[in-house]
């Protein structure tokens, strides 16, 4: 695209001007009080010299200098103010001050500059020192406050893109009323909806409805504080710019290739072909292959004559084409799958339900004790119990009401299921029964089946087709609950109330910043082309359009921070025990529970790292409490950042260290290892869409019914017509494999990138940082351990994955491994 002439022309005066000196301006604030003026002491207004480039070794960055007089009583700068007088921003990584007699004095920044033109206002660098409120320098107090006052705003008016403003919002802008009625959606956040709040943008009202917020159709962004923004040294190789692509090019490009056509798969060869031969794009679709940036996901294109776009093969598959159908595969994936973190020990039997009965009628459990003493090795319900041999798999509750709702959409079907699993003496466990429900209707009671596993031809497809009801409830509760909500969503609120009431001086801020990185840029853009009204979850996914309401269900019945700890989590589904003996406190009750066993080490080691950090810092519990900036942060995260919660008794305290360490913890697990556990193995596990359906368009056909009849007739069919089609297939199966590719500069944790090697002027935090890093190579040093050791069978065996998605280091791509700092895809 050729730039306007009066761009060029201006660009080329700029150049002019700035080439002949005049260019950024910069100024050091001292740490020390001028008695004069009584703030921090100033040097001159310096203009970097002649904005021209010195050279650099990465041909990236370019680095300028200027000249800076001081006073000799001037004492250790503290902050720059600093000053863009062109007319766009610029990206700065760091300054670095020489002449001190300490030595080098370095302020980091990675943050753009805006223009003056945008924001008359400079902006406040500070140095690496880190400093809590009480201890900041006297020449610094006002300016720490003034720059946390700047990154508030005052919840006024449109945010601009250059913007740095961090304020809360509920999510009201989900759907698009202007575009008709079936695109409308409710408003999440409130008595009615509860849920977390998101980054305000202040956009005007839509049309039709004043209650929501007017939409940001792509490519158009939505405002996310310029900061939070993907680096455009980064864009092209960063997981969001893959995103992107897939969203506003290859979606499309699927939709034209199939949507006059779509239909369902004739037979499971035709699964096959996605990999080996792919799907046939539109000739006139050049942008679906040309201009993506998925690193992935095209194993190859070929151009003889037709386009083709073929998958990669998914490892669920790539070892044994035939797990799948398998009992212990499909049991093995409730402890090391995609969705590892709702499989609960039964500890209470008959299984009650906690609905209204006069809504959802009887609340008893359709399984009895007859449906499965049969299946428990000839031990007795009651041994199997307390032998901690039975397990279940409940979405009964959260999902019944919806149920009616959802089926009578178009092509979707859904029970609310239960699923009651035995564990074998080898640790594996084996699925029983399953319990699908349907709510009562106005003509029909309430009906719960119960199905077990067949020992004839019929009653094996049946089989299959309870498995898959489950698999399809399981994913859609992934995706929508344990994925979206518990980590990016509750995430968020974190974020906005670090960045408003923590200075950048502030040593928490600063161990939390890696774990902050790009989360809120990619949920906005989740929010745009993902979890939206019509978007590609509300395509792909069971729920349809009730698909954040069930999100909302969750975060009011289930979700609690206190949980969120790993420990806490498994003991709250009785998965583990408390034993002081053990690390972490607990004893998990399967021991080979791959997810639990690797996400305790790396909980530990965070654990570990957070308290030494805290405790260097607040070296008794007075100096917690009495750290306003911090006090206000935790306050503003259970009133304003999940302000539907903010009266509940679980809320940790925050009154001493061990306090801090727990919220802290809690924090960068979520963000780091939970994230990596429920988000990189979605291709490898969903990529063969029969492993994990995520929707079914039909209910399993009764005897009395008339398409019982094709079901003997052709089993196969009725399976195949059950799942997703061709279209919502590929759509997903493209999502997925986008969701789970990590970028050529993932940060991971225990790694700091070059650009923020300089986060922090404290040798004594270096050093515990170094072995916490050292701590996460031997972690990866006992997993592999792990998945080579024959005795533990829910990880290893013949055509067994090995569980590798805690591991904490990977390389580009789908990989199936890897723990990020933060939540950037």
């Amino acid at each position: 695209m050729k730039e306007k002439l009066v761009e060029k022309i201006e660009d080329q005066w700029e150049s002019f001007v700035n080439g002949i000196g005049c260019g950024i301006v910069v100024q050091l604030v001292s740490e020390e009080i001028d008695p004069v003026t009584k703030t921090g002491k100033r040097s001159a207004e310096t203009p970097v010299r002649s904005w021209l480039p010195q050279a650099s070794g990465n041909p990236l960055l370019a680095e300028y200098v200027a000249n800076l007089t001081v006073q000799s009583d001037f004492g250790l700068p503290g902050a720059i103010i600093i000053t863009n007088p062109h007319s766009k921003e610029f990206y700065l990584m760091e300054i670095v001050i020489h002449g001190f007699s300490g030595g080098p004095v370095i302020f980091p920044s990675n943050s753009w500059i805006h223009s003056r033109s945008d924001n008359p206002q400079s902006r406040i660098l500070f140095s690496n020192q880190a400093y809590l409120p009480s201890q900041t320098p006297n020449g610094l107090k006002d300016l720490r406050q003034e720059d946390l006052i700047c990154l508030r705003g005052d919840g006024q008016g449109e945010r601009k893109m250059f913007e740095r403003v961090y304020d809360y919002a509920t999510y009201n802008d989900l759907g698009n009323p202007d575009k008709g009625e079936d695109l409308a959606r409710p408003n999440l956040g409130g008595n009615q909806k509860p849920y977390p709040r998101r980054c305000r943008t202040g956009r005007p009202p839509a049309k039709s409805d004043p209650t929501a917020e007017g939409r940001v159709e792509k490519p158009h962004p939505i405002y996310v504080p310029r900061d939070e923004a993907f680096e455009e040294v980064k864009q092209t190789t960063f997981s969001s710019g893959a995103l992107r692509a897939l969203l506003h090019n290859l979606i499309p490009a699927l939709k034209a290739a199939l949507s006059r056509s779509d239909k369902q798969f004739e037979c499971f060869s035709d699964i096959d072909q996605l990999y080996k031969v792919g799907v046939l794009l539109q000739r006139d679709e050049p942008k679906a292959t040309t201009k993506l940036l998925l690193p992935s996901i095209l194993s190859s294109i070929m151009n003889v004559g037709e386009r083709f776009l073929k998958y990669e093969v998914p490892s669920i598959i790539s070892r044994d084409s035939f797990s799948w159908l398998r009992d212990n595969e499909f049991a093995r994936q409730t402890l090391a799958g995609v969705n590892p973190v709702d499989i609960e020990r039964l500890r209470e039997f008959p299984i009650i339900s906690k609905l209204d009965p006069a809504v959802y009628g009887p609340p008893e459990s359709a399984i009895t004790k007859e449906c499965i003493e049969h299946d428990l090795n000839g031990m007795s319900l009651e041994e199997a119990m307390e032998n901690d041999r039975l397990f279940i798999l409940d979405y009964h509750d959260l999902l019944l009401p919806f149920v009616k709702k959802i089926n009578s959409l178009k092509g979707r079907k859904v029970y609310a299921s239960r699923t009651i699993f035995f564990r074998t003496r080898f640790g594996t466990l084996r699925p029983i029964a399953i319990e699908l429900s349907l709510p009562p209707t106005a003509s029909n009671p309430p009906k719960k089946r119960v199905y077990t596993r067949g020992h004839d031809a019929t009653s094996h497809w049946i089989w299959k087709l309870a498995k898959a009801h489950v698999c399809s409830v399981d994913a859609g509760v992934h995706q929508l609950v344990n994925h979206w909500l518990r980590t990016h969503a509750c995430m968020e609120p974190y974020i906005i109330a670090a960045h408003r009431q923590l200075s950048f001086m502030h040593p928490i801020f600063k161990l939390l910043h890696p774990h902050m990185r790009y989360t809120m840029e990619i949920n906005a853009l989740a929010r745009q082309s993902l979890i939206n009204g019509g978007g590609i979850i509300e395509a792909c996914f069971s729920p349809g359009k009730y698909s954040l309401e069930l999100s909302s269900a969750a975060y009011k019945s289930v979700w609690r921070f206190d949980m969120e700890a790993l420990p806490a989590d498994l003991i709250r589904r009785g998965m583990a025990v408390e034993d002081p003996s053990m690390p972490c406190g607990i004893k998990l009750v399967i021991e080979d529970y791959p997810y639990a066993a690797d996400g305790l080490l790396i909980w530990s080691a965070i654990q570990d790292w957070v308290r030494d950090y805290v405790n260097h810092f607040y070296t008794k519990a007075e100096a917690v409490t009495s750290d306003t900036e911090l006090q206000d942060w935790w306050d503003e995260i259970k009133n304003k950042g999940h302000a539907d919660k903010k009266d509940e008794p679980w809320w940790p305290k925050l009154n001493n260290q061990e306090d801090l360490i727990n919220i802290l913890t809690i924090m960068i697990w979520t963000a780091s290892g939970q994230h990596a556990a429920v988000n990189f193995g979605q291709y490898p596990f969903g990529g063969y869409m029969p492993n994990r359906p995520t929707l079914m368009k039909k209910l399993i056909p009764q005897e009395d019914e008339p398409d019982y009849e094709d079901f003997i007739l052709n089993p196969q069919y009725t399976f195949l017509s059950s799942v997703p089609s061709q279209l919502q297939a590929t759509q997903i199966m493209a999502v997925q494999d986008t969701l789970s590719t990590h970028s050529p500069d993932e940060e991971y944790l225990g790694q700091l990138h070059n650009s923020h090697s300089h986060w922090i002027k404290d040798r004594q935090i270096v050093n515990y940082f170094e072995t916490f890093s050292a701590k996460l190579v031997e972690i990866e040093d006992i997993i592999h351990k792990r998945n080579k050791n024959f005795h533990l069978k829910n990880r290893s065996g013949a055509g067994v994955p090995p569980y590798e998605l805690l591991l904490p280091t990977s390389g580009p791509g789908v990989t199936g491994r890897g723990v990020p700092n933060s939540i950037s895809i």
